[in-house]
């Protein structure tokens, strides 16, 4: 209990201090470019049309709505980190109790580090991330359509239970759980190309006879991390943008954004547009090829 509440405050923490970047990546990612283009240089020092990064962004932001400004659907993130901690943290106290499941190797122990450890405690993991996730979803939408309202200078979602009221009115109980698919599917990904890719680099590239083999591993599955999420973003940004489709807002809404029936849609709108890496880089942002920018819009088509 006392490390699950270590891991409540921790977390939170590092939500707080968190919150203005994942605000400004989300009204990236739905299309929203307030500030036009700017003649800057790339990391070549090759002079290029640049999209505002993170501290332009910010800038405006609290021109408009004051420093409180970058932290509108903290509340909703917060319930949905400390939920999301306990019911991780019981899950995996669940699996260890009942020693399941075992993908591999049946009954018998695996050794730590084989290759049927790491499936078997990947899986355990899966799970209670995976658990995690579905509860704590209905916050997921709640925060992103908070923050979306940006946009239209909505006041539609305005506290964590007016919100949920709202939803349910409006959507049901499937509302909660818009774009929930494509989340749970990049976090699996995720995590299955993570471990795996760490336990063939830790197997077959590094010698356990070499000095600082500890640090060499914890560094190998940092790497890793940062390979799958690059490689799984398309399903975070699918996942976001279903969250506040037709939902109601500007945001979610043509112009910003066509009415999707199903995420597979957004997926394929997206990749025709060339616009499944949007809001993946907050620092350098290149303009579009082929886009157009629309002052009055503030968006680019």
């Amino acid at each position: 209990m006392a490390d699950t509440c270590g891991q409540v405050l921790l977390g939170s923490g590092l939500t707080v201090l968190s919150h203005p970047l994942m605000y400004i990546k989300v009204l990236i990612q739905v299309g929203h470019e307030p500030l036009p283009p700017t003649l800057g240089r790339n990391l070549f020092g090759r002079q290029v049309y640049q999209l505002p990064g993170l501290f332009a962004y910010a800038k405006h932001i609290v021109k408009i709505d004051g420093k409180v400004g970058l932290f509108k659907g903290l509340g909703p993130r917060l319930c949905a980190g400390t939920v999301g901690t306990v019911v991780h943290s019981k899950v995996v106290q669940k699996c260890q109790e009942q020693g399941t499941p075992q993908v591999l190797g049946g009954k018998q122990k695996p050794v730590e580090g084989s290759l049927q450890y790491v499936v078997n405690e990947t899986t355990k993991e899966m799970i209670a991330r995976s658990c995690a996730t579905i509860v704590t979803h209905p916050f997921h939408v709640i925060t992103l359509r908070c923050m979306v309202q940006f946009i239209g200078r909505e006041t539609k979602y305005s506290g964590v239970f007016d919100s949920i009221v709202t939803v349910y009115k409006e959507e049901g109980i499937l509302g909660f759980f818009a774009g929930l698919i494509p989340r749970l599917l990049g976090d699996v990904l995720s995590l299955w190309i993570c471990n795996m890719l760490a336990h063939l680099i830790n197997t077959y590239a590094i010698d356990d006879t070499m000095s600082h083999t500890g640090e060499i591993k914890n560094c190998s599955q940092a790497v890793t991390g940062f390979f799958a999420s690059m490689l799984t973003y398309p399903f975070v940004l699918v996942s976001n943008l279903m969250a506040v489709n037709n939902c109601g807002l500007a945001g979610g809404l043509p112009p910003y954004a066509s009415v999707y029936p199903t995420w597979v849609d957004c997926w394929k709108d997206l990749s025709r547009e060339g616009n499944m890496s949007r809001g993946n880089s907050l620092f350098f942002r290149k303009l579009p090829a082929g886009k157009i920018y629309a002052v009055d819009q503030k968006r680019f088509f």
